[in-house]
């Protein structure tokens, strides 16, 4: 049976990674809201008989808000609202505002935006009347993130975990299995991803909740807001404790990596408990830092979930990340102990049982039912994170296996026997021979090609004798199986941090569905289209009109509408109107002016539907000066 070797693992590990990447794109959009609106007083849609003295939301969990996070807009468009928008009674999970006295009767519009209390924005928009509706020319546009801010913030995320893992797994690494310059090459650049990565996303925090262009991401003022809040104290407490990383990363591969005959084994000893301890301050502080600001932070028992999820970080970089330093190792062709790769796997397997512990809680707390583990999204990717888990598990075990086969001695197999003795004879004799006169005598460029072409020819007999060796190349390929899976566990894993837990989701559906909240975030919906036959009675009286409402929800529309004959070919009528109207609450006729763009095509932008729910669209076609209809249909808005 054939072996899977490292080239024809890595094309399909990259197909894996990019497949996965394809998949997150276009699914990662829906995923945007966690603070759900649950309900509203007064309730979205409703007429109260007098004017209430404020209007207050609740959400599903805790929200940040600013001075503009509840906007409540008279039928003119004028704001009517005073004061900022505040907690009610302490709770996170409620935003009221106050309201000016002596108010019209009309219907009136609220506006809302907020951050939710795992750092990620939400918006939206309903409507209530008071005494009776009316019209309203209140325009409001949900704040949207932009593209460019939305792609680099979420690419800082991702690295910003990755970083996050190489750093610590490769210090756990270095100070307990083995201390090598590979090792060293994975935690800095760990530390380096890390800080730039946090960096990154300190800058476009505010941009990135505001729906403000990548330009203002060095606004200063803007920058001050964000260090105002939760998640930008977070980013800043990793950014200093990252100073800290520093020193530390200083240490364990510098003077403590040297072995100095000067130095005692007792000290040698307490300046391993130092960086031990030292370590784990730091580490545990970095992995508060997304505690504090994300999921943990928010919802069922704050408590415990937020040290739970610090344990559960911890355990994913010290497995994940020590891989990675593994297979550093091993790629290098050092001459990795048997030793070395038992102590990994100890602790490996321990940072196995602490995800299952943590995971059983954080799946319990995030999910809520089993209804919710397929019936959400959040509960899909959650399960496609215990297949992976399960897959590196199965990978794992192999390697143990191969881990068993190693020996510190000579090579077990003749053939890795006689790569040895010839690798050793000709580094030897290349060391022994110094340079040759050709070399010495050619000129400098000559000189340093010939240099260049030694190393290589010794660097390719090392890995001769490294691929020679069957038990270290078996556990290579292995483990770079494992790592493989482990790049895409990751990316589920940051995933599931910008997903709307399961819990929250079934309580925002249970809510709509008992009529709590009827209009909620924006739906990202739409465009609604239908189809109007028509016929006059009179000469070339009978067509067809594609009415086209985009994007089909509250706010603004554009409207579209599209006349052909009965052959299927564009035609101008005289006269063509259409109106909405919004039976249950007496809403409208509203109508738009429509302008003629081409050849049997009408046109209409910046259309106000002030509420969600199943419109009246009324259309009117004139044929002649005496042949004319109109046709009734329903459309739903968002």
């Amino acid at each position: 049976m054939k072996t899977l070797t490292a080239g024809r693992l890595l094309p399909v590990l990259g197909t894996l990674l990019a497949a996965l990447l394809c998949a997150l794109g276009p699914g990662a959009g829906s995923a945007s809201a966690h603070a759900a609106l649950t309900s509203t007083d007064p309730a979205s849609g409703s007429v109260v008989p007098t004017a209430p003295r404020q209007v207050k939301l609740t959400f599903s969990e805790g929200v940040l808000l600013s001075a503009d996070s509840v906007r409540v807009l008279d039928p003119q468009g004028k704001r009517v609202d005073e004061g900022k928008p505040a907690h009610v009674d302490g709770k996170s999970d409620t935003a009221a505002v106050g309201l000016a006295g002596g108010l019209a009767d009309g219907t009136y519009t609220v506006a809302w935006q907020a951050v939710s209390a795992d750092s990620h924005p939400v918006a939206g928009a309903f409507t209530f009347s008071i005494g009776a509706p009316s019209k309203t020319a209140a325009k409001v546009s949900a704040a949207e993130i932009d593209p460019v801010v939305d792609a680099l913030y979420t690419t800082g995320r991702y690295a910003a975990y990755a970083g996050y893992l190489l750093l610590v797994g490769g210090c756990v690494f270095a100070g307990v299995c083995r201390s090598s310059r590979p090792v060293q090459r994975i935690a800095v650049g760990g530390w380096i991803a890390l800080f730039a990565a946090t960096s990154v996303l300190l800058l476009l925090r505010g941009p990135y909740t505001s729906g403000k262009g990548f330009g203002s991401s060095f606004d200063l003022s803007l920058l001050g807001d964000v260090l105002a809040t939760k998640p930008g104290a977070a980013l800043l407490s990793r950014l200093l404790l990252l100073s800290a990383a520093a020193v530390f990363l200083a240490v364990l591969f510098g003077s403590y990596a040297r072995e100095d005959g000067d130095r005692t084994r007792m000290e040698r000893r307490d300046v391993a408990y130092g960086l031990a301890i030292g370590g784990t301050v730091v580490a545990v502080g970095l992995a508060a830092t997304w505690a504090m600001a994300e999921h943990a932070s928010a919802g069922l028992q704050p408590w415990l979930a937020m040290p739970v999820d610090v344990l559960h970080l911890l355990g994913v970089a010290v497995w994940l990340g020590g891989l990675a330093a593994l297979l550093a190792a091993l790629w290098s062709g050092e001459p990795v102990r048997r030793a070395e790769v038992q102590r990994f796997s100890r602790l490996a397997f321990a940072s196995v049982c602490v995800l299952v512990a943590t995971g059983l809680y954080q799946s319990w707390r995030q999910v809520g039912s089993w209804g919710a583990l397929t019936g959400t999204e959040y509960g899909r990717w959650l399960l496609l994170k215990v297949a992976l888990v399960a897959g590196m598990v199965a990978l794992a075990s192999f390697s143990r296996r191969w881990t068993g086969r190693l020996t510190d001695g000579r090579p077990a197999s003749k053939k890795a026997a006689s790569a040895v003795r010839t690798v050793r004879a000709a580094t030897g004799a290349a060391k022994a021979a110094g340079p040759s006169r050709k070399e010495k005598d050619a000129s400098p460029e000559r000189a340093a090609q010939l240099a260049r072409q030694r190393e290589a020819l010794e660097k390719a007999a090392g890995r001769r004798q490294r691929d020679a060796d069957e038990p270290r190349s078996g556990l290579r390929r292995t483990v770079l199986a494992e790592a493989g899976v482990a790049v895409v566990l990751l990316a589920v894993t940051t995933l599931l941090t910008g997903t709307q837990p399961g819990r929250a989701e079934t309580e925002q559906r249970q809510s709509a569905a008992s009529g709590g909240a009827r209009t909620t975030a924006p739906a990202a919906s739409g465009p609604a289209e239908t189809r109007i036959p028509y016929d006059t009675g009179g000469t070339n009286g009978r067509g067809t009109a594609l009415v086209r409402i985009d994007p089909a929800r509250t706010g603004n529309n554009s409207l579209d509408v599209s006349v052909t004959d009965p052959t299927g070919k564009a035609v101008d009528v005289p006269e063509l109107e259409v109106s909405f109207t919004e039976k249950q609450k007496n809403i409208g006729p509203l109508r738009t002016a429509l302008k003629r763009t081409s050849a049997g095509r009408w046109q209409a932008t910046g259309f106000q539907l002030p509420m969600a729910g199943t419109w009246q669209l009324t259309l009117t076609v004139r044929t002649s000066d005496i042949d004319q209809i109109t046709e009734i249909r329903n459309v739903k808005i968002n």
